[in-house]
C-alpha cells in the first residue's frame, strides 16, 4: 500500500460532515481533473466530530489563484485575470481592492497574476508580463516586492528583485513562499511542453545552467524548477550546488509544482500535478532531483514512460495524442532504468494506477481526463498542531483539489518526514478548490475557488456550473465532543 494514497471514497461524505458534501467538479483543459471509478483504496474512515458550518465569505472575484491570511488580520487574494490584490474582511466579507497590476499579462489560462507573500513590511508578488510587443509577444515571469504600510492597507514602491524568469500559458506553477530561514521560494513549472500545441518543444525540467547563463541572467533553464531567493532576489550564498554550479535552483525535475508549506522545523513540502496519474506530495530537499520527465510518482514503471514528441523527427506534422503514441516518437528509459544521484521519490501520490489501468473511461465520454486518477492538487497548507480543533487535523498537510471539490488531509510524523495512516477527504461542494487559508484560532479552513470550468462526471453527467465560483468558503470546525 505504500504506492497508494489511501483514500476515503465519497462514502466520507456520509460518514464525515455530510452537511459539506456535494456533486464533485471536473476540470477546464489542462489543469486535470478527478476520477469517480479509479483504482482508489480505501481505509478506515477518521470521526472529525460533528459537521463544520458553511458560508460563502465573499464572491464575485475573477479567476482568484493565492489566499493568505495577512499581518492584519484579513484574507488577501491575488486574481489571476483580474490583476489585482483583494483584501477580504475574514468576518463580513466585505472587499476592498488593494492594487491593480495593469502590466500583468494573462489569457485565462494558467498565466496572470500568481503567487503573494509577505516578508517583513513588505509584499512580494509574481505574475506573468509580455516582454516582447503586441505584434510579437515574449511571455516571461517576474517577482516584485511592494513596501507594505499595514496601517493603510495599501502597497506602493515596487521594485522587480527577479524578472525575465520562463513564463507560459500552461504549467506555470507559479507559488510564492517566505521561509522561516527569511528567503523567498519560488516554483516555476515545466511550460507544458511535450504536449497540446507546445508538444514539439522539449522538456528542460533537468536541464541545469552554466555559471556564465548565471552571470548573464539567462534564467531559461529554471523552468521545471523551485527557486530560492534572497528577499532582493540574489543567489544565496548556502544554496546547492548542483553540478558545479550554484544558482537560484533549489531543486529540479518539477512538472507542475503550485502547491508550497514549510511544516515542522522548517520543512518544506510541495504538490505537484502529475501527468494523467501520479500527483505527488513532496518532501523538498536542497539540490535534489524529483524525476520529470523520466519519473512520475514513484520509479515503478506503473502506468508512466515518458513519451518524447519534442524528439520526433516529424513532430510539426504530427497530432498529440495522450493515449496513441506514433511510432516516430521516442520513448524514454522505463523509470526503473533511469537512475540519478540526486534522484528521490515522492512522500505520497494521488493516484499511483498499474500498467493497463482504462484511460479512457466511459463514465466521461470525450472528456476523459475526468475520470484520470489524479487529483490535480492546486496547493498544500500545513495545519500545526497548537490549538487544533481535532487531533486528525492537528500536523497535517491539506491539499485543495481542482477535480473534485474536496479537501485532502494528509497526517504528518511528529517530525514531519513521512505521511502516515489514511488519507481524510472533506469539505466536498461542487467547486474547484484553488488555495486554502486557516484562521489563527484554526476554527476555520477558507478555501478559494475557481471562477470556471466542469463540475466534473456523476453518473455519467457532466455539467459547466460550479455551485459558487470565484469564491472564498469558510468552514467553521467544531470541537468533537
Amino acid at each position: 500500500m505504500k504506492r497508494w494514497l489511501a483514500s476515503t471514497m465519497p462514502l466520507v461524505c456520509a460518514v464525515l460532515w455530510a452537511a459539506a458534501c456535494a456533486p464533485p467538479p471536473g476540470t477546464p483543459p489542462r489543469e486535470s481533473s478527478m476520477p469517480t471509478r479509479s483504482r482508489q483504496p480505501s481505509g478506515p474512515v477518521a470521526q472529525l466530530g460533528p459537521p463544520p458550518t458553511m458560508k460563502v465569505l465573499t464572491s464575485g472575484l475573477n479567476h482568484p489563484w493565492s489566499l493568505t491570511w495577512g499581518p492584519d488580520n484579513r484574507l488577501w487574494v491575488t486574481e489571476k485575470t483580474g490583476k489585482r490584490v483583494t483584501r477580504i474582511d475574514p468576518v463580513t466579507g466585505a472587499t476592498s481592492t488593494v492594487l491593480t497590476i495593469p502590466e500583468v499579462s494573462a489569457s485565462g489560462a494558467q498565466d496572470g497574476l500568481l503567487g503573494l507573500a509577505f516578508g517583513n513590511e513588505v509584499v512580494y508578488l509574481a505574475y506573468s508580463y509580455n516582454a516582447g510587443t503586441d505584434a510579437a509577444p515574449d511571455l516571461r515571469g517576474k517577482i516584485v516586492r511592494y513596501a507594505y504600510d499595514q496601517a493603510a492597507a495599501t502597497l506602493r514602491d515596487p521594485v522587480d528583485i527577479l524578472s525575465g524568469l520562463p513564463a507560459s500559458r500552461d504549467h506555470d506553477a507559479g507559488r510564492l513562499r517566505v521561509g522561516p530561514d527569511q528567503k523567498l521560494y519560488y516554483s516555476i513549472g515545466d511550460m507544458g511542453n511535450n504536449q497540446f500545441d507546445r508538444a514539439c518543444l522539449p522538456i528542460r525540467a533537468q536541464d541545469l545552467p552554466t555559471a556564465e547563463q548565471v552571470a548573464a541572467k539567462d534564467w531559461s533553464t529554471y523552468v521545471g524548477k523551485i527557486l530560492r531567493l534572497n528577499p532582493d532576489g540574489g543567489v544565496p550564498d548556502d544554496n546547492p550546488v548542483i553540478h558545479g554550479v550554484r544558482s537560484h535552483i533549489y531543486t529540479y525535475g518539477h512538472r507542475n509544482p503550485q502547491g508550497l508549506a514549510f511544516g515542522p522545523g522548517g520543512r518544506l513540502f510541495s504538490s505537484e500535478h502529475g501527468p494523467k496519474t501520479d500527483d505527488e506530495i513532496n518532501l523538498i530537499q536542497a539540490g535534489k532531483n524529483y524525476g520529470w520527465p523520466f519519473v512520475a510518482g514513484f520509479r515503478d514503471d506503473q502506468a508512466y514512460r515518458y513519451a518524447n514528441w519534442s524528439a520526433a523527427p516529424n513532430c510539426a506534422q504530427l497530432k498529440y495524442d495522450d493515449y496513441d503514441i506514433p511510432a516516430s516518437v521516442p520513448l524514454g528509459p522505463k523509470e526503473t532504468e533511469w537512475n540519478d544521484p540526486d534522484y528521490v521519490e515522492p512522500l505520497k501520490t494521488l493516484y499511483t494506477v498499474p500498467t493497463g489501468h482504462n484511460f479512457k473511461d466511459e463514465t466521461c465520454a470525450e472528456e476523459y481526463d475526468l475520470c484520470w486518477p489524479s487529483i490535480a492538487p492546486a496547493s498544500v497548507e500545513y495545519f500545526p498542531p497548537e490549538g487544533a480543533p481535532n487531533p486528525a487535523l492537528a500536523n497535517a498537510l491539506l491539499v485543495p483539489s481542482l477535480k473534485n471539490g474536496s479537501l485532502y488531509v494528509l497526517k504528518l510524523t511528529q517530525d514531519g518526514g513521512s505521511v502516515q495512516g489514511d488519507v481524510v477527504q472533506l469539505f466536498r461542494t461542487g467547486n474547484r478548490y484553488r488555495d486554502t487559508a486557516i484562521s489563527p484560532d484554526r476554527k476555520t479552513i477558507y478555501i478559494l475557488t475557481d471562477s470556471e470550468g466542469l463540475a466534473g462526471p456523476q453518473s455519467g453527467a457532466q455539467s459547466g456550473k460550479l455551485d459558487n465560483p470565484g469564491s472564498v468558503l469558510a468552514f467553521t470546525l467544531t470541537v468533537p465532543k
